[in-house]
């Protein structure tokens, strides 16, 4: 609930007076069961003020948005760290 409410704010111009950065990330992923990558994708675009871009599967590369970005390494190793891992250990 505080993420819709942070994501709202800062749609709205409400956030205070720091500056908002979106952009993309690219990160690399071992992950390659199609059932694991939409498990993944329903995660990354439930989470607020993320989305799933796009996935290239010849380089593994998966594309985000990230709307308030402070730390696209740390977005990276959430990532990495918090999801794939374990969806490679069902999905392997």
């Amino acid at each position: 609930m505080r993420s819709n409410i942070a994501v709202g704010r800062i749609v709205l111009g409400l956030s205070g007076r720091r500056e908002r950065r979106s952009g993309f990330i690219d990160i690399p992923l071992e992950l390659r069961d199609p059932n694991g990558l939409a498990a993944l994708a329903c995660i990354i675009t439930s989470t607020p003020g993320t989305l799933w871009v796009n996935f290239d599967p010849t380089r593994g590369t998966l594309m985000i948005h990230v709307l308030d970005l402070i730390d696209e390494e740390e977005w990276a190793r959430t990532i990495k760290g918090r999801y794939e891992t374990l969806l490679l250990e069902i999905f392997q």
